[in-house]
């Protein structure tokens, strides 16, 4: 099983909670879940990410890294918040078997990988195999709609992602996918996970559950202080807050 991080801006995934940066929570809940070969995606042209992280050899892991080739940023065009970019180079690195992925800028430090192993089903109860263009494409958490998103991203009826009804919930940037979803992003451009798991939904080729740990889209300086403020050291007397 290998494991694929994206993240927007390497910035972003370097944001620090409880002294670990973002990316470090998941390499090393990967790592605990005996998931050790993890591609790093990422769209700015800088190596932030490979120098500070290098090789995963202190995690346990062998980290390999997708992003657009030095001094060309990736032209998103619009702000995304789950993206796969550099599709075809990230498809030659994670192989042909399923692979987890997970937004690098989420804050979950609770989460099981190991429970996504066996969530894409190869056949029904019966032992026959599933047709390939009906199986589950995909398996992705769902969380308890954030404030950002009122609205919701799915419905889920009976482990089943759905575009339409009632509740709704939010993609939590977390899932196990089948490589062919990489296929479906034309060479060279950025396409909105979420968009084409949507796609895939209407297909009923997705499926999912809820995530009900801990759970934080970091978007922000402001946000990253507010999850380290109850960790803060209290001020002495005569020290000011």
């Amino acid at each position: 099983m290998q494991a694929m991080i994206f993240s927007a801006q390497s910035a972003d995934a370097l944001q620090k909670v409880r002294g670990r940066a973002l990316i470090v929570w998941h390499i090393l809940n990967l790592v605990r879940a005996e998931i050790t070969d993890i591609v790093l995606q990422h769209d700015d042209a800088s190596d932030l990410l490979e120098t500070t992280l290098g090789t995963g050899a202190q995690f346990g892991a062998r980290l390999r890294y997708c992003g657009p080739p030095p001094g060309l940023d990736a032209a998103i065009g619009v702000e995304i918040d789950h993206a796969f970019n550099h599709a075809h180079q990230a498809r030659e690195l994670l192989g042909a078997a399923p692979f987890i992925g997970v937004s690098g800028n989420i804050y979950c430090p609770h989460f099981s990988f190991a429970s996504l192993f066996d969530a894409l089903e190869e056949s029904d109860l019966w032992g026959n195999p599933y047709p390939v263009d009906e199986r589950d494409i995909a398996w992705i958490s769902l969380v308890k709609n954030p404030p950002h998103r009122p609205a919701g991203d799915f419905a889920l009826t009976s482990f089943s992602v759905s575009n339409e009804g009632l509740p709704r919930h939010s993609f939590a940037g977390i899932g196990i996918y089948r490589p062919e979803i990489l296929a479906a992003v034309p060479a060279g451009q950025t396409i909105d996970l979420l968009a084409l798991l949507g796609e895939f939904a209407q297909r009923a080729q997705v499926g999912g559950d809820v995530y009900r740990g801990d759970w934080v889209k970091v978007d922000n300086a402001a946000q990253c202080a507010l999850l380290n403020a109850p960790f803060s050291p209290p001020a002495l007397p005569g020290q000011s807050a």
